[in-house]
């Protein structure tokens, strides 16, 4: 991982900040839409500290610069940062938050600015009475990014790839009637409007898909949904003649007119019965908790604007019977790809003792999954990681600068495909040697985690942030961790991490309760810096549990799996499971047997891999 020097792009960016009557500078990670995976040239972060990761906050005044980051990239951003910086290593005991550094170093009156695109409505409030409070003098929205001044004619252009229609066949419901259901919740609530900023919520509203934004099927694009208008700001140019024939009834306007736009129609709301009296209160906007600053100020501030969870993103996560079905059947395929590109790995490390590295591996892998069915493309980039490297949690291989595949070493890929039917996320770790005790115990305890959390039985009303114990348990009763969520929602040929859902210590976790439909991740993992990484991944979904009784006379909830990757057997120490994790195991390896088998009846090698690690304890 290699240090980009920052000297003169922190000085550039002082220089700016000093001309724009700045002293603190914030550069979050995500772009005007709050994605967390964001086009290259909206990389501002990475840009200006030289860390890569995806999370991750830079804060600069004209002393010093602080990135803060979580558990997942302690490791990451100790090697990619020079020495112009400090490491804020979020949920440590005793190391501050961004926010609360950046609050200190504001002490004394002095100014922090932000690109108000960049930050969230309720984030730009809170830190503005924080800064106040501790006798700073403001939180300033600057209209210009100053990160883009810096970068110049080098920063990469805004991408204008192709809109197409996903079909209902895929999408399950038409978007005509997604509108409908929206606008049951904006008469319920009164609300004058609802303005969509989220990108994969907009695709999913209106059954397109994009590739902007590497990995993401979304596209640049916001959205205003009225009780009788629907507004889809884009640049036109993107869509094609089926997405526009598809896009009847609805406006399309430019995509930077939104700002403009949206305050001309907040000043102009009629009264909420109707009359013109001005003493009759206005019917507010609603926008996510996701929207930008910059969208709540262009609609009049907190006085005009509602800021809520998103309800687009609550309908999302609850898929319909033809997007579970779909992940179904896209992680069989999906699960194939892995098994046919395993047993190549393995023939090729260990029989014929050829070099492999980390990207190599990668690229085999991505060209495997092409072959099947209904593939779009990858859904994130491939962690494709040896012995040591493993360890880094969100590890990035890349051409030259990358680790040859050790056979003696543990080997752990989490990868994942957009198929039109689906989206895939499938954690492995595997071993082509002989595992430490110490690997193979470690590797066995969060098997144990894995299924404990598959098997779970809750009531209806149970959140993600009260079951996650449940996978980290056994790892705990050994004195060990990891510091990371244990699931994440997915999204149906969408965002690979989708919220509002997940399993974790994340207080939002608790905000929502699991429900039938949700599709989420099931990855507890065990990470040794500088030896090895750990991590299993099975993708999970909420559906009715059948139980003796229902006490409070309410359904009672559990997991179906659809990841269909046999386990490692070599880590595996069998005499620390218990009797029914043993039946889960065979039980498990048999269906994937059963629904993976055909696709390698004429590929021995494929097949007798299969057979080898699916064969019963």
């Amino acid at each position: 991982m290699e240090q980009v020097n920052t000297t003169q792009r922190l000085k550039d960016l002082r220089g700016l900040m000093k001309s724009n009557k700045v002293d603190i500078y914030i550069v979050p990670s995500e772009d005007a839409h709050s994605s967390e995976y964001i086009a290259p040239t909206d990389a501002r972060r990475e840009f200006i500290s030289g860390f890569t990761g995806s999370a991750g906050t830079a804060v600069i005044t004209h002393e010093k610069a602080a990135l803060a980051t979580d558990g997942r990239y302690f490791n990451q951003a100790s090697k990619q940062l020079d020495d112009n910086w400090t490491l804020l290593k979020q949920g440590l005991q005793d190391v501050p938050t961004w926010q609360e550094w950046t609050v200190e170093q504001a002490e004394d009156g002095k100014t922090v600015g932000v690109d108000p695109t960049t930050i969230t409505a309720p984030e730009g409030k809170k830190l503005a009475e924080k800064i106040k409070k501790k006798g700073g003098k403001d939180l300033v929205a600057i209209a210009t990014n100053l990160v883009d001044e810096v970068w110049g004619d080098k920063k990469p252009a805004r991408p204008n790839e192709p809109v197409k229609v996903l079909g209902l066949e895929y999408a399950g419901k038409s978007f005509e009637d997604k509108i409908e259901e929206l606008r049951k919740e904006l008469d319920k609530k009164k609300a004058a409007g609802f303005v969509v900023s989220m990108l994969d919520e907009i695709a999913w509203l209106f059954n397109l898909r994009g590739n902007d934004i590497p990995y993401n099927p979304v596209f640049f694009s916001y959205a205003v949904v009225t009780p009788t208008t629907v507004t889809l700001y884009i640049d036109e140019s993107k869509l094609e003649d089926s997405a526009k024939e598809h896009l009847k009834g609805v406006k399309i306007r430019p995509y930077n007119d939104v700002f403009s736009d949206i305050a001309a129609m907040a000043s102009s709301e009629p009264a909420a019965n109707g009359s013109s009296e001005t003493s009759k209160p206005k019917r507010k906007y609603l926008i996510s908790t996701k929207g930008s600053w910059a969208l709540s100020k262009a609609l009049g501030g907190e006085d005009k604007v509602d800021e809520i969870r998103s309800l687009i993103g609550d309908a999302k996560a609850i898929k319909n019977e033809t997007e579970l079905e779909g992940m179904r059947q896209c992680h069989i395929r999906d699960g194939a790809a892995l098994i046919e590109y395993f047993a190549w790995l393995e023939h090729e490390l260990v029989e014929k003792k050829v070099k492999i590295d980390e990207v190599e591996a990668a690229d085999k892998l991505e060209a495997t999954r092409k072959k099947h069915d209904k593939f779009v493309g990858l859904s994130f980039d491939t962690i494709s990681s040896t012995g040591a490297n493993a360890a880094v949690i969100h590890y990035k291989p890349e051409p030259g600068n990358c680790s040859v595949i050790d056979p003696s070493k543990v080997y752990l890929c989490d990868s994942g495909a957009q198929y039109l039917d689906g989206t895939t996320d499938t954690t492995r770790t595997l071993h082509f040697g002989e595992p430490t005790a110490m690997e193979r115990e470690a590797y066995t305890l969060v098997l144990k985690g894995n299924i404990a959390l598959e098997l779970a039985v809750f009531p209806k009303g149970t959140s993600g942030f009260a079951i996650d114990m449940l996978a980290r348990q056994f790892l705990w009763s050994y004195g060990l961790e990891y510091r990371h969520g244990t699931g994440h929602g997915v999204g149906s040929y969408l965002n690979v991490h989708e919220g509002p859902i997940g399993i974790g210590t994340r207080v939002q976790y608790s905000e929502v309760p699991l429900s039938i439909g949700n599709v989420i991740s099931d990855e507890p993992g065990y990470y040794e810096d500088g030896n090895f990484g750990i991590r299993i991944e099975n993708i999970i979904m909420v559906k009715e549990a059948q139980t003796k009784h229902k006490f409070g006379d309410k359904p009672y909830l559990g997991f179906e799996h659809v990841t269909m990757v046999p386990m490692c057997r070599k880590l595996i120490d069998v005499s620390l499971l218990s009797d029914r994790e043993r039946k889960w195991l065979n039980d498990y390896h048999r269906e994937v047997l059963e629904k993976t088998a055909d696709f390698s009846k004429d590929d021995q090698r494929s097949r007798k891999w299969l057979e080898r690690e699916c064969a019963p304890y």
